[in-house]
């Protein structure tokens, strides 16, 4: 087993690439090497400094290495293609100059995450998804024919793929060779799914894990209250590792069957959260995953 521990913006409440709720982007990278990550993802573009030279000087003065970056947009959009063409290839740029091996897409929101409020249709008609399975397609060939990078496609709570059918749709209707997830635990538990289970089912599918888990109490309340995604991460939705509904020392025993070999980045979604918050967390759970045999 070879797992690569790291932590990511989100883990410090950051969703966008400049936010006054958000920590200045020099303090996160301070605080992810002060907590005792070495591998850090990118967050929303533009959060961290683009020039690559000042990037590679900030995280080398760290010690702190770069797994990858995402792009966040509506898959099932035609029109929205030149958008994700653009993004794709500003943080391919990016991220290849700085070493990376992966580019995270995910289907965009279909709420407004500041409000919760309901923005388009929560589940696509055939068009609409015919054109996310192809967009998906499209943008792992641009990743890796333009930057080097391997695609690994996010599932999302309140996106167009949440749900484990939604997932198991995808895999099914793409190309193995060229679609790969990032199986995030904590939001394949929110949309009540079993991610220990799916690990087992689909692991060679799933190169790249997100590690978070979900307040069991705060996650019946929002599925019976029909609280939206951004308001139950204001409301604590996601907790720290040791404290959720996900079972991390089984997750680990499957890890360790599976001879797993990949990443495995800790976000712990709290947008927006105080500024002196993240790091004690941050801390806690390195040292948890430490004391259990993650990393």
């Amino acid at each position: 087993m070879n797992i690569k521990i790291g932590s990511a913006p989100d883990s410090w409440g950051v969703w966008f690439s400049d936010d006054p709720k958000q920590i200045p982007w020099d303090r996160f990278l301070d605080e992810i090497a002060d907590a005792g990550f070495t591998w850090t993802e990118l967050g929303p573009y533009g959060y961290l400094p683009t020039e690559l030279r000042l990037l590679e000087e900030q995280l080398w003065r760290r010690n702190l290495k770069v797994t990858g970056g995402f792009v966040m947009q509506p898959l099932e959009d035609p029109a929205a293609w030149p958008t994700i063409e653009r993004e794709v290839l500003s943080a391919g740029e990016l991220l290849a100059g700085l070493d990376a091996e992966c580019l995270i897409l995910i289907d965009d929101l279909y709420s407004d995450p500041f409000t919760g409020q309901t923005t388009a249709s929560r589940r696509l008609d055939y068009e609409g998804w015919c054109q996310l399975i192809d967009t998906v397609h499209r943008v792992s060939r641009l990743a890796s024919e333009k930057c080097g990078l391997r695609m690994v496609f996010h599932p999302h709570a309140e996106t167009h793929v949440e749900y484990e059918d939604q997932i198991e749709r995808v895999l099914a209707e793409s190309d193995a060779s060229l679609v790969h997830l990032c199986l995030d635990v904590g939001h394949h538990a929110y949309r009540g799914g079993d991610p220990i289970a799916f690990m087992r089912k689909y692991h060679e599918r799933i190169p790249y894990l997100h590690l978070k888990s979900v307040d069991p109490q705060k996650r019946q309340e929002a599925e019976d209250n029909g609280i939206p995604f951004a308001t139950a991460v204001a409301q604590g939705m996601f907790c720290e590792p040791s404290k959720g509904t996900v079972d991390f020392v089984a997750f680990r025993d499957l890890l360790g069957e599976l001879d797993y070999d990949g990443f495995a980045i800790v976000e712990q979604d709290m947008y927006p959260c105080p500024f002196d918050q993240p790091l004690p967390i941050a801390k806690r759970t390195r040292e948890y995953l430490r004391e259990i045999g993650l990393g």
